[in-house]
């Protein structure tokens, strides 16, 4: 952790503008400055092979001038610093996407005979995928977060859980989770709540995992990951991802340091847009269900009667892309997309069914993206059958009051909170 850090408690949205910045003005500069170097000179062989030996046996970050990027890089290590404060880590490492930090904690449990993994669905397409192919060596079992304590066998190296999750929003209790995993690490995927709407450290998680090409840089151009965790944790992961190469490039980090410090604000606006979406969503005859977390946030997800490949053909302001978490609004199928790399069976067990749309809502008028979606939808065709009344369910926090068609995942319903 940077040694300069004020040790006075600061509002989060202070310390997203200066965590990782609080030695410039000694230096003489304003903006952060970009190191791209891939090597540095040093005349000191003997000192340069001490450094070299002492980041072999303890995965720490070197004392001194840098000696190569794939080691350590000083603009990476500044949105190192600043994401662990705002995650309240002792240590946070960066990566060149989130599924190479995924792959990077999995290599570090399994390197220690630790293979056996527990995991809730849904989780993204793509962890989903790594996880069940044992691409790494590793086993898995799939549970319901009320299993996890009955899964866990002496060869257990991690529990994975993803609240809310991709693409149904689905949330889990982090405090019951946690307590469920006695001794064994439980890492929370936290890429669609960020540390804005929730620091899963603090609920008992060891391991917080965000794909960083998401909110955290915020405008849809760079591309990263990164995990918070303890400074032992984060000593393996240094030594995994040096001898791996799944490094950050400077320029992400810069970007990525440079999203953190807008992140309250893009988090804050565009959660009011995704609430309201949702309770107009939710009032439409047009739409089956909408799944939206009590927690809040940018997603909505949502499961149409008509088609809902023709409201993907039907947006326009609106991109139809994958991804999420950037300035403008992203809207796709996860069926055909984000999860089509998961088993059929496995994705409808899990609450992803071929009718699920899911939109990340950005930082544009809610009436223009409102009348966006009211377009694409009336082309999918479908509304609600008249004889068939909505049973009224729980309204999560932000939606107003008074809509019953409001809904998280009915294959995981979260302990309150």
């Amino acid at each position: 952790m940077n040694t300069d850090a004020s040790t006075t408690p600061r509002a989060l949205a202070t310390e997203a503008v200066h965590a990782g910045r609080e030695d410039l003005a000694r230096l003489g500069v304003h903006a952060v400055p970009l190191d791209l170097s891939t090597t540095y000179p040093s005349y000191d062989s003997r000192g340069e092979a001490a450094r070299i030996d002492e980041f072999a046996a303890t995965g720490a970050r070197p004392d001194g001038p840098p000696v190569y990027s794939r080691l350590d890089n000083p603009t990476t290590a500044r949105f190192e610093d600043a994401l662990a404060r705002l995650e309240g880590a002792e240590s946070a490492v960066a990566f060149a996407s989130g599924m190479a930090a995924l792959t990077a904690v999995l290599l570090v449990r399994a390197s220690a005979g630790l293979r056996h993994v527990v995991a809730v669905r849904p989780l993204y397409g793509c962890s989903d995928h790594l996880l069940n192919a044992g691409l790494l060596g590793t086993e898995v079992t799939w549970v319901d977060p009320a299993g996890i304590a009955e899964a866990i066998r002496p060869d257990t190296g991690l529990v994975i859980v993803e609240t809310p999750a991709n693409p149904t929003l689905a949330e889990v209790d982090i405090r019951a989770v946690a307590r469920s995993c006695g001794s064994v690490p439980l890492l929370v995927d936290n890429t669609f709540a960020t540390p804005v709407l929730q620091r899963p450290l603090e609920h008992g998680a060891r391991i917080v995992l965000h794909s960083a090409t998401k909110y955290l840089g915020g405008h849809g151009d760079v591309l990263g990951g990164v995990v918070a965790c303890d400074e032992e944790i984060a000593r393996q992961l240094r030594q995994v991802r040096f001898a791996t190469g799944g490094v950050l490039h400077p320029l992400a980090g810069y970007l990525l340091l440079r999203g953190l410090s807008t992140l309250p604000v893009r988090m804050r606006a565009a959660s009011a847009t995704a609430a309201e979406l949702a309770r107009r969503l939710a009032a439409d005859p047009r739409v089956a269900r909408v799944h939206y977390p009590k927690l809040g946030g940018a997603m909505v997800a949502f499961e149409v009667y008509g088609d809902p490949h023709a409201v993907i053909a039907g947006v326009r302001l609106i991109t139809p892309a994958v991804s999420l978490g950037s300035v403008d609004s992203l809207i796709q199928h996860p069926a055909s997309i984000s999860h089509r790399i998961v088993a059929e069976g496995d994705r409808r067990s899990s609450g992803v069914s071929d009718r699920l749309l899911r939109m990340s809502a950005g930082l544009e008028d809610v009436e223009d993206l409102w009348r966006d979606l009211c377009e694409a939808l009336s082309a999918a065709g479908g509304a609600r059958p008249v004889s068939v009344a909505a049973a009224p369910v729980p309204v999560p926090a932000g939606v107003p009051a008074g809509r019953d068609a409001v809904v998280r995942s009915s294959s995981m319903r979260p302990a309150a909170r």
